[in-house]
């Protein structure tokens, strides 16, 4: 137990900039003094002492916020960030180097007895907020994003993100456009995504498209400049008719009234 122990206090290194040194993580990381109170609770329940391996958990959520059954399964170099409304029910098992963060839900959808809770593979990380509900298998390198609702397999190295929960697409080759001249400009479209309803979503994604446009067409401009002589570069620009809120509104609809740039 004390390798185990051991482990769960280093894997704090790796995982958390903000750990300074072994003092600061023994003495001020709930999420660390979960775990060992867990691996306490855990072997008085293996050896029978149920009724004792429950009222150490309680007095564990008592100090850290933290609520993890003592039959639960969790390996090696677990580390719970922040560690405030945890919960990990009795039948929930969790693989080795996984990092969850808080208000994480691993929790069950009946109340029949038997596999009821989730079974996280090895390197899962679960984002802030987010709930797993039911007996479902999260696959190995897994990544579930903050405040998603899961309640089906997740396939090993996949993203995970909203309510239901859905797997995240690989990107086309317009989103990474998007995403670079997004990173340029200072702004970081995380977590949003091309596909949403939000009118302002939809505004900012059309307005990224222009600027990609007058990017690429400024750079050719510059480059037919150079040449002095070379032709007039026709590149045509997005539609910003997503970009106007309300298209209804005869103020914001003459924003669409641009100037012809191919002219």
């Amino acid at each position: 137990m004390f390798k185990l122990l051991r482990e769960d206090v280093q894997c704090v290194f790796s995982r958390d900039p903000a750990a300074r040194n072994l003092w600061d993580v023994l003495t001020t990381y709930p999420g660390v003094h979960a775990i060992i109170w867990y691996r306490v609770a855990h072997w008085l329940w293996q050896k029978g002492l149920k009724w004792l391996a429950r009222w150490l958990a309680t007095v564990a959520r008592w100090f850290t916020g933290v609520e993890i059954h003592p039959a639960a399964s969790i390996g090696r170099r677990v580390f719970i960030d922040h560690g405030m409304g945890v919960v990990i029910g009795e039948t929930a098992e969790v693989g080795d180097d996984c990092t969850l963060y808080h208000g994480v839900t691993l929790g069950g959808t009946s109340w029949q007895e038997g596999k009821r809770h989730p079974t996280l593979g090895e390197r899962v990380v679960v984002g802030a907020g987010a709930k797993i509900l039911g007996p479902i298998m999260i696959g190995d390198d897994a990544r579930i994003g903050s405040n998603a609702v899961v309640v089906k397999n997740v396939p090993g190295s996949k993203t995970v993100v909203g309510i239901p929960g859905r797997v995240v697409k690989k990107k086309s080759d317009a989103e990474h456009k998007r995403a670079k001249m997004a990173e340029k400009i200072g702004f970081d479209a995380y977590g949003i995504t091309a596909n949403g309803d939000d009118p302002i979503e939809k505004a900012i994604y059309s307005l990224l498209d222009h600027i990609q446009a007058q990017d690429e067409k400024i750079a050719l401009l510059s480059h037919q400049v150079q040449k002095l002589g070379g032709e007039a570069v026709d590149l045509a620009m997005p539609d910003l008719a997503e970009a106007v809120l309300e298209p209804d509104d005869p103020e914001q609809a003459s924003h669409l009234k641009t100037k012809d740039y191919n002219s």
